[in-house]
């Protein structure tokens, strides 16, 4: 039977609406989730833009509904995690160990956002009686979703908090995978963090998890600096608005770290005037990380490379899901990974607006829509 489920829609013109959709039962290794909770970051606001309508949402956590045919590794009832970076397992880059580049399902480099055969049917969720897409092929800001069984981790833990599960998915793997996989953070070496947003306050905790000896949170929000502090970094530095380019926050940074700057540092703010500083943070022969993923024309000095810089822009923090998400997991078991923490408020699917305010106003480290 089909279910009726109360969804956020972006209409494609910068607005949206709590309406209800349709999902039809599973087909062919294909999965409904009844969500629990959906993390909330700027490319679901960018998503009312999109042009199109969409089912909103793509970090998320919750529990299998129904089972299409096929479907052997997963059972009613299950606790799973969502992940919009699904991988095929056998295309080049999935065969290359690059499962978040997909060649076959991925919603970046499969094509931007669109529909894409080894996802779950498109006619399988309509509204106002035609089918609508998922965001990431998953649109989590739904009571019900359908997705590929490919698109879920199982989550085997008593008395599983949804929310902090649903904010995994994305902003924390991206942090800490950029940190672990990306970069390579070896213990005892420096990392500046430049913008301590969710996605920053992962990298942040990411690089002490791998024991760096100096970590520095560098924002121009002292409030952001505070909490940067509770989630591990050692120095901060407070940076001027009118300082552009962070000219003067990186002879700040060159100064903690004896004249050379850091072994590492990760760009976190996602604006684009500042996609090339984490270069004028870094040492000769020190890594830069764009994590945030600008996707502008920007003009560099190419003298920011010398010397043998190193300049790298993942996707996802190279993100492998089955691998990945239960480590995760196990680390926030532990009281490694600060998860709870992160969370500053849960809102109702009702009060979606209320959450984007807060989020674009900085009040925010992470926002979380949470279901009945």
């Amino acid at each position: 039977m089909p279910i009726h489920s109360k969804s956020a829609i972006a209409k494609g013109d910068g607005d949206f609406i709590i309406d209800e959709i349709r999902i039809e039962d599973p087909e062919e290794d294909e999965v409904v989730v009844r969500m629990k909770a959906a993390g909330l970051c700027h490319t679901d606001y960018d998503s009312l833009s999109w042009g199109k309508p969409i089912i909103m949402g793509h970090e998320g956590a919750g529990v299998v509904e129904k089972l299409g045919p096929g479907v052997s590794d997963l059972k009613e009832g299950d606790q799973v995690i969502l992940n919009w970076a699904t991988p095929c397992m056998r295309c080049f880059q999935c065969q290359e160990g690059n499962q978040h580049l997909c060649e076959d399902n991925s919603p970046v480099v499969a094509g931007a956002n669109g529909y894409t055969p080894g996802h779950a049917r498109l006619e399988g969720s309509s509204w106002n009686g035609k089918p609508i897409e998922r965001s990431f092929n998953i649109g989590t800001l739904s009571e019900y979703t359908l997705v590929k069984s490919s698109a879920l981790v199982k989550v085997d833990e008593p008395d599983l908090n949804f929310s902090a599960a649903s904010i995994v998915s994305c902003g924390v793997m991206t942090g800490y995978g950029s940190v672990v996989h990306a970069a390579k953070l070896e213990a005892g070496t420096s990392a500046v963090i430049l913008g301590c947003g969710g996605v920053g306050l992962n990298v942040i905790q990411a690089a002490k998890i791998s024991g760096a000896g100096m970590i520095i949170a560098v924002d121009i929000n002292p409030d952001k600096l505070k909490m940067a502090e509770q989630f591990g970094a050692t120095h901060t530095v407070l940076a001027d608005k009118a300082d552009k380019q962070l000219e003067a926050a990186a002879k700040e940074v060159k100064a903690l770290c004896n004249g050379r700057g850091a072994d590492y540092a990760f760009e976190c703010t996602a604006i684009p005037a500042l996609g090339a500083a984490p270069l004028a943070m870094v040492r000769n022969s020190g890594t830069a990380v764009q994590v945030s993923g600008i996707e502008e024309e920007i003009i560099v000095d190419m003298r920011l490379f010398e010397w043998d810089k190193i300049y790298i822009n993942p996707l996802y923090g190279k993100c492998r899901p089955q691998f990945d998400f239960p480590r995760l997991m196990r680390l926030y078991k532990n009281g490694s990974l600060l998860l709870d923490e992160m969370i500053t408020r849960e809102y109702p699917l009702e009060e979606l607006s209320t959450a984007f305010d807060d989020m674009l106003k900085g009040k925010n480290a992470k926002g979380v829509i949470v279901f009945d």
